[in-house]
């Protein structure tokens, strides 16, 4: 659902690129023809606005017009900006639906019990974990920050073996889809020395 959803987004955003980039492209072209001369001497010689533009400008709904497209304008450049900053986090994880009701989980408490339990293990300073894509069929997304002299190995099995088991099991899922991103913190500068 939220994965269709950026599909959408980033197809709208194509689209509105290719539509305004032609339009500029049409126009700036058109006008380096005129310019040139290409439409006849005369055309490129005349005025910006002529009378009949100026006469056109002159009318008293004009300035209701331009401020009309004003808004509309600027109620599209809203809603693409609204768009841009929707996330693909779920809100709730559906445990359970049937006619009597359904149980639910707000996506945090499934999210802050991962962290915790990942930020315990030996060698990870810091665990992120968002929940994506469906509220019944959840995606994983973990990034990890492990201390620069973690075994990466051992670190990602655990995770795993018991972090992704244990989340499985509170979702009652036989499989959620995981991406889990390590990276390692750099050394600090100047290091803490110890009198011996």
């Amino acid at each position: 659902m939220a994965r269709d959803r950026s599909r959408r987004s980033a197809r709208g955003n194509r689209l509105g690129l290719v539509i305004v980039g032609s339009v500029l492209l049409a126009g700036g072209l058109s006008a380096l023809a005129v310019g040139q001369g290409l439409f006849g001497g005369d055309l490129a010689a005349s005025p910006l606005l002529g009378d009949q533009v100026n006469e056109l400008l002159a009318q008293r709904w004009v300035p209701y017009a331009a401020v009309a497209v004003a808004f509309v304008a600027g109620f599209l450049a809203l809603r693409w900006l609204m768009v841009q900053g929707m996330n693909d986090t779920v809100g709730r994880l559906f445990l359970e639906r049937d006619d009597a009701g359904n149980v639910e989980m707000t996506e945090s408490v499934a999210r802050g019990a991962l962290e915790q339990e990942v930020a315990d293990y030996p060698g990870v300073r810091r665990a992120r974990a968002r929940l994506t894509e469906s509220s019944d069929r959840p995606h994983l997304r973990l990034a990890l920050t492990l201390e620069d002299d973690a075994d990466v190995a051992s670190v990602w099995q655990r995770v795993r073996s018991e972090a992704i088991a244990n989340l499985r099991g509170a979702l009652e899922l036989d499989q959620v889809p995981t991406v889990i991103r390590m990276s390692m913190t750099a050394p600090a500068k100047n290091p803490r020395r110890s009198l011996a």
